[in-house]
Order: structure tokens, then C-alpha cells, then sequence
């Protein structure tokens, strides 16, 4: 009976094999370009013989062809025809949803992101791989005082207390944070004492102390500060503590006033 179906030029993944010379055997081999062919299964060959096109009539073992029955050699073979898992064609753009890719189907040849994809790094909005930025934490630096200080100096003269620590920035953009902790204590008639965070030479925070409260008492204190600073350098840096006043006295014998220094990256 004619083949009923649709037309086999539609079908776009077709491969055309070999013409078989019939000799009145039941099997032959089956081949493309004088070389032997496996198809996928015998369900997916179409044969025509004398203008016949015949399918599931036959088996396939390997590249061997079986009609179960003697083709006579009078027969001709108009062509044979091996189609694939189905028929291939363009989807429509936007169709293709991401139910329809396998799981992990999609490489990293097939985007078009630039940078270096690492353990590092990651995929941006703007598809580049870039490391993680902003708020880093990159070294901390910790120091404490040996040894009580005492302060004598009057109110208006500030000296070094010996309470400092050094950070070498690892860039120019880096901010380095300072916490400070000073235990200290206001003796009797003592009207104020003020502390200073000093970088190398520089005041950058002043004024933090305790003032007169009108009271003749001795007075203890624990003072806590922090300053976010941008010193915008790669040398090692020195932030010291320094301290005015009368009749004070800062504690450090028990490592009771101390500084860290933290380096934070900059936002990216």
C-alpha cells in the first residue's frame, strides 16, 4: 500500500542511506556512503521498494536489515531513509521555557558574560564575574597598654598615653576602623580629662573625655569610642591615644585600656 503521512522532505533530520541491491535474500546490510550503518531502530526506517514505502515490516539488528521474507532480486530499492528522535523544527522565539532544558544543560561557553568565573567570584546583573565587594573585613590589629599612666599635664596640654597600634593598609581606598576602650579614673578636684585619637601626626577625633561635674570626689570611668577614618595610604600607619588633664590616671597594668584597628575594603 503508498506510504499515507506527512511528506519526508519535512522531516529535517533525515539521513539518506544507501540503495540496496536486491538478490532474493530476506536480509541485507544496511549502509551510508559504502560504509556500514547502525540506525537507531528499525522504527526509524522508511524503505521504498517498487514505489512501496514500507516501515515496521522489517527488523534491525546492528547495520543488518531483515524483511523475514525472500526480496526477490527482480525488486528495486527506491531509497531508504533514516529519520531521528523526531522532527525538527524552529520554535518560535519566547517558547522555549526553562522546563524544556535539562537540568545543568546550559554552559558557561554558551553565556556571554566576561571575567573570570572562580570559587571567588560571582555572576553580576551586569554578566560579569566579579569578586564579592563592599565592607570586607581585611586585617585587625589589636593593642594594649602595659602599664597605669598618670596625667598631670593640665588641661590644655595633650601627651602621648602609650596606647597605640600600626596598620599597613592593603589599598589606597581601604578605611581603617579604630575602637578604642580607655579604664580610667578622675581624682579629687580634678575639673576635666580629654582624650585624642591621633594618626601619625594628625588629630582626627578630639574632644572625648570626662568634664567637671561640679564634684570634689573621685571619680572611675570606662570610656568606648570608635572612629571610621581614611588615612588613603599604603605605608604602615600609627594610631596612638593621647590624654590632657590633671591628677588622672589611665589604667593598663590589666590590659584594661586597648585599641584595634580594623581594615575595611572599600564598596564596590
Amino acid at each position: 500500500m503508498p506510504y499515507i503521512g506527512r511528506d519526508t522532505d519535512k522531516l529535517s533530520n533525515i539521513e539518506v542511506l544507501d540503495n540496496i541491491t536486491f538478490d532474493g535474500s530476506s536480509s541485507y546490510t544496511l549502509q551510508k556512503g559504502g560504509s556500514n550503518f547502525t540506525p537507531s531502530s528499525a522504527n526509524n526506517i522508511l524503505i521504498s521498494i517498487d514505489g512501496v514505502v514500507q516501515a515496521g515490516n522489517f527488523t534491525v539488528s546492528s547495520s543488518t536489515i531483515d524483511f523475514g521474507t525472500a526480496v526477490a532480486g527482480t525488486s528495486t530499492c527506491d531509497f531508504i531513509l533514516h529519520y531521528g528522535i523526531g522532527l525538527i523544527t524552529t520554535p518560535a522565539d519566547g517558547t522555549v521555557t526553562t522546563a524544556k532544558l535539562a537540568d545543568s544543560s546550559v554552559s558557561l561557553a554558551k553565556l556571554t558574560a566576561t571575567g573570570t568565573k572562580s570559587s571567588s567570584t560571582f555572576l553580576r546583573g551586569d554578566n560579569t564575574f566579579a569578586e564579592a565587594g563592599g565592607g570586607k573585613l581585611l586585617q585587625i590589629v589589636q593593642a594594649q597598654m602595659t602599664s597605669d599612666v598618670s596625667i598631670n599635664g593640665g588641661n590644655s596640654s595633650q601627651t602621648d598615653i602609650g596606647l597605640s597600634a600600626s596598620i599597613t593598609p592593603s589599598a589606597t581606598s581601604s578605611k581603617v576602623l579604630a575602637l578604642v576602650t580607655l579604664n580610667h579614673v578622675r581624682k579629687t578636684n580634678d575639673s576635666q580629662l580629654d582624650f585624642q585619637l591621633v594618626r601619625g601626626s594628625t588629630v582626627v577625633y578630639d574632644n572625648l573625655g570626662n568634664h567637671d561635674t561640679g564634684d570634689t570626689q573621685q571619680l572611675h570611668f570606662v570610656l568606648s569610642f570608635s572612629y571610621l577614618d581614611s588615612p588613603n595610604t599604603l605605608s604602615a600607619t600609627t594610631y596612638k591615644v593621647n590624654g590632657a588633664g590633671n591628677s588622672g590616671v589611665v589604667y593598663g597594668n590589666t590590659g584594661a585600656s586597648n585599641i584595634i584597628l580594623i581594615e575595611v575594603g572599600a564598596w564596590e
